[in-house]
This record gives C-alpha cells, sequence and structure tokens, in this order.
C-alpha cells in the first residue's frame, strides 16, 4: 500500500496541477483596450500580428483594438479611461508631462524612418529648401507629424515655424489634401508614400530618420490605473508584444501575409515598408538617454512646455520583460 508520506506528495502534486489550470483560466480573461495612434501604418501592426499568431493570448491577455485619428485623441481616450493601453508616438510624453493621467511602459521605435515628407509630383517643390513658408498635412497638433515638421524647419534655420502645419487627421484625408492640392506636402508613412509615388502624385523629398537619428518614434502607454491595478497584465501583454517584434524580424514574408489586409496595402508595399523600418523596433523597450533629451528640448522649441520637463517623471520600465 502507498505509504502517507506517497499520497501526501500525490495530493500536492493535484493540487499544483489544479492551481495551475485555474491561473490560466484565469489569465485568459484578462482583457485589455489596446488603442492605436493612427489604424492604417507599419509601425503598429505587431498588435495585429502578435493576435493573429496568439503571442498574446499565449499571456492569457485578450486585445480589444481600438483605432484613434492621432496622437491627441490617442491620448484623451488614455485621460478618459476609455482605452487600457496606447500605441503613440514619442512626442506624446509632452501631454503626460502637462498632467495626462497615463505614463509610457515601452519604447518601441527609435529613428522615425518609417514617417517621410511627401509634395506633389507636378508642384514647384524640388528640395527641403522649397518648403519654407508652404503648408504641410500632419495628423494632429502635437503629434508626432507636427513635431517632425518642425524640426526639419528648425535645422533649415527657419524656427519651428518656418513651415506651416494643418491638421489633417487620418493618412488617407492627408493623401486626399495632397491629391486636391489644399496642402503642398504631407507627412506620411512609407506605405502611403509608395502608394503616392507609383500612382504619379506624390514624390518623397524627405525621410525624417535623417532628420533625428537620435529619437522615440513610437511608445506605447497605460493608464495610471491600469498601471496601479494591473502591473502584471501590463507586463504579459509586453512580453507578448516583444516576442511578437522578435518573430516578425525572423519571418518577413508571413508578417507580410498578415500585414497586408491590416494595413489594406498590396503585399509588395508592405513588404517595401518592412525592409524600410523593421530594424527600428526596439526588442528591450527601453528609453535611451539622447533620444529623451531630443524630445525635451522639443518640447520647449514647439511653446508645448515652458521648460523641459523632468523626463523620469514621464516613462517608467518596471513593466518590461
Amino acid at each position: 500500500m502507498p505509504s502517507i508520506a506517497m499520497k501526501l506528495r500525490f495530493g500536492l502534486v493535484v493540487l499544483a496541477a489544479m492551481l495551475a489550470l485555474g491561473s490560466a483560466a484565469a489569465r485568459a480573461d484578462d482583457h485589455l483596450r489596446v488603442g492605436k495612434a493612427v489604424g492604417g501604418p507599419f509601425d503598429f501592426v505587431p498588435l495585429d500580428v502578435g493576435v493573429a499568431k496568439g503571442f498574446f493570448k499565449q499571456h492569457g491577455i485578450d486585445v480589444e483594438e481600438v483605432d484613434f485619428g492621432g496622437s491627441a485623441k490617442l491620448q484623451q481616450a488614455l485621460g478618459a479611461d476609455a482605452i487600457d493601453v496606447g500605441l503613440g508616438s514619442g512626442p506624446e510624453l509632452a501631454f503626460v508631462a502637462k498632467g495626462n493621467s497615463d505614463l509610457a511602459i515601452a519604447a518601441f521605435a527609435g529613428r522615425p524612418n518609417s514617417q517621410v515628407l511627401v509634395v506633389r509630383a507636378d508642384g514647384p517643390i524640388r528640395t527641403t529648401a522649397d518648403l519654407k513658408g508652404k503648408t504641410v498635412g500632419i495628423s494632429t497638433v502635437g503629434s508626432l507629424t507636427d513635431w517632425l515638421v518642425r524640426e526639419l524647419s528648425r535645422q533649415q534655420g527657419w524656427g519651428p515655424d518656418g513651415i506651416a502645419t494643418v491638421a489633417l487627421g487620418s493618412g488617407a484625408a492627408r493623401a486626399a489634401a495632397l491629391r486636391t492640392g489644399s496642402a503642398d506636402g504631407v507627412v506620411t508613412d512609407v506605405a502611403s508614400a509608395v502608394v503616392l509615388g507609383n500612382s504619379k502624385i506624390g514624390r518623397t523629398i524627405v525621410h525624417f530618420g535623417t532628420v533625428a537619428p537620435d529619437f522615440i518614434i513610437h511608445a506605447i502607454f497605460a493608464t495610471n490605473q491600469a498601471i496601479a491595478e494591473r502591473p502584471d497584465v501590463l507586463k504579459r501583454f509586453l512580453a507578448g508584444w516583444f516576442e511578437t517584434i522578435n518573430w516578425m524580424r525572423a519571418n518577413k514574408d508571413a508578417t507580410v501575409a498578415i500585414a497586408a489586409p491590416a494595413m489594406h496595402r498590396a503585399p509588395d508595399i508592405v513588404a517595401a515598408n518592412y525592409d524600410q523600418t523593421m530594424g527600428d523596433f526596439s526588442t528591450t523597450g527601453r528609453f535611451e538617454p539622447k533620444a529623451l533629451a531630443v524630445l525635451a528640448r522639443s518640447f520647449v522649441e514647439m511653446k508645448i512646455l515652458p521648460s523641459a520637463p523632468d523626463m523620469s517623471k514621464l516613462y517608467t520600465e518596471k513593466l518590461l520583460p
């Protein structure tokens, strides 16, 4: 007959298995509302890939995706607790500095290689120098696209307002403005620029990765409430995110197959986008000091803040894998 000790050990094994199964079942119910600043660009495709490949599910996360028309709207949703997590831009740290109720929890892309400035193919603008005093379409005021134009203007010696900007919302709206001539140029993603070039409507004259080599183009934000009450859920979301990034780096063709319908783009266009930007995705999520310094300076130059904030108070790395 089994000894009492053997029975006890067997009982403990069964109990541990039951607890593990119960824990897994509970984790499968963890629901996160995740917003994208803009729905279409490749920059935010890792969310779609992670869902499609089950990386978030493996960590017990059920993702509900919500798309917005720019950084300001994303931050408004975070401030209103309408979403738990936001995929936004580095310049959105200014919203946090101004008191929005969220923090950045990961820096997921560095140089802004995915963003370009496109002008009309048949227009008079041929070089960067021709942009002085012209109007360029951006997504929203205070967004990444806004900052990039102002930084370009500053580097040209015109100050942050040497190029006029107009907030147009989505990438589709900006493309339409270029087609109709209501804007001299637009800031857009690589895939949209390829489409505009193929149709002989637009011509790319600026690659913003050369304008801001030390930068945080994109960051993941979470509400203060989620950070305080659901840190483990956020940790598991980030674990799924970075597993997705590593998988994407090693599987171009499969990534393109998932991204093309999510972006509503042809596979060859998505593949070109992948080649230009995949290498800029971070595999650690760390916030680099040089990039943070560039952002702090930009907040003052754009008159978003009266002085450079303490950047260490605008993000946390404690949730990173």
